[in-house]
């Protein structure tokens, strides 16, 4: 099933072993490597023969030999402490671990929620209104689906004259939250009757929403009982699209393939931006509770690991179907 469109560094060349002694290195190390080259005789080939020196030479040595290691020890402590944030200062997060040890974990989503706010919009977007009403009653189709996608296959509803006004309000019961929906006929009416259809059928019931996005296409997608994106109902549904179609936070359309007509069990809920071509069936809107359950998700964040590596994935806070209430 398609988704919808989203909207060396220079190596310097260290000196050559072999090189005869008394020559200098043909090329000196660049920074960031250490700017002073290598330059003393003996420093990779074999120790130079050198007279024993004598005792003052000695005390001098020792002296010289004392001073540089403290000078090593004391830059080497201060380079860490710089480098390593929390080395001299105690780690918050670790001074909690360790006084409460039972305590739990912070999941992942509350992480995503600290480090990545999500940028919702507030306002609603306007639901898009056909300039000449459909016929009512309009005749509706629905063909097998040929491509073979449909680990859940379903019963597809009656063809032939189908309701193409009123509404219909559902209630989906999730883990994450009750999502209304109401379903507007006048927009979509085979899109609806199907929708219905598969909801009195009990199909996606268990089923998981596997596509989030957080940014440009701020959307939850449901409706594939396999929860790859690739799978449907069997059967396929027409496209009921027209040009004044625009999406926004509280629109629910449906998902599909490249192909036309390739729509199925697939939907998806937007709940902030999504600039999209007018391609995808809008066939109703979702609550304002709804839309707090989905915003609650999107700030959990995305597992990006499990993504398609556009930016969106599974939603980090799970979203499982429980059921769907008619009326």
């Amino acid at each position: 099933m398609s988704q919808p469109p989203q909207p060396g560094e220079p190596e310097g060349q260290a000196p050559d072993p072999g090189a005869p002694q008394g020559q200098p290195p043909q090329q000196q190390y660049q920074q960031p490597y250490p700017q002073q080259p290598y330059q003393q005789q003996g420093w990779y080939g074999a120790p130079q023969q050198q007279p024993p020196p004598s005792s003052s030479n000695k005390t001098v040595l020792w002296v010289g030999l004392g001073a540089l290691g403290l000078v090593v020890i004391v830059a080497v402590v201060a380079i860490t402490g710089f480098v390593t944030p929390g080395f001299f200062l105690p780690d918050s997060k670790s001074e909690t671990a360790v006084a409460a040890p039972s305590s739990a974990p912070t999941s992942s989503a509350e992480n995503t929620t600290t480090q990545s706010p999500v940028q919702i919009p507030a306002g609603r977007a306007d639901l898009p209104k056909r300039t000449a009403p459909l016929a009512d009653p309009t005749d509706c189709a629905y063909p097998a689906d040929s491509t073979g996608s449909a680990p859940k296959k379903a019963n597809p509803p009656a063809a032939g004259p189908t309701p193409a006004a009123g509404t219909m309000d559902v209630t989906v019961k999730t883990t994450a939250g009750d999502i209304g929906l109401t379903l507007d006929r006048g927009l979509a009416p085979c899109t609806v009757a199907s929708f219905l259809s598969l909801a009195q059928q009990g199909y996606f019931d268990g089923t998981s929403c596997h596509r989030l996005g957080t940014s440009g296409l701020q959307m939850l997608q449901c409706g594939d009982p396999e929860g790859s994106g690739m799978g449907g109902p069997g059967y396929t549904i027409p496209d009921e699209v027209f040009p004044q179609i625009k999406y926004g936070r509280g629109i629910l359309a449906m998902a599909k393939r490249q192909a036309p007509n390739s729509g199925g069990s697939q939907f998806f809920m937007v709940f902030g931006d999504a600039e999209l071509p007018p391609e995808y069936t809008v066939f109703g809107s979702i609550s304002d509770a709804g839309l707090e359950t989905l915003d609650k998700v999107a700030r959990g964040g995305v597992d990006d690991s499990k993504g398609p590596g556009d930016g969106t994935g599974p939603p980090r806070i799970p979203v499982t179907f429980q059921s769907i209430a008619v009326g």
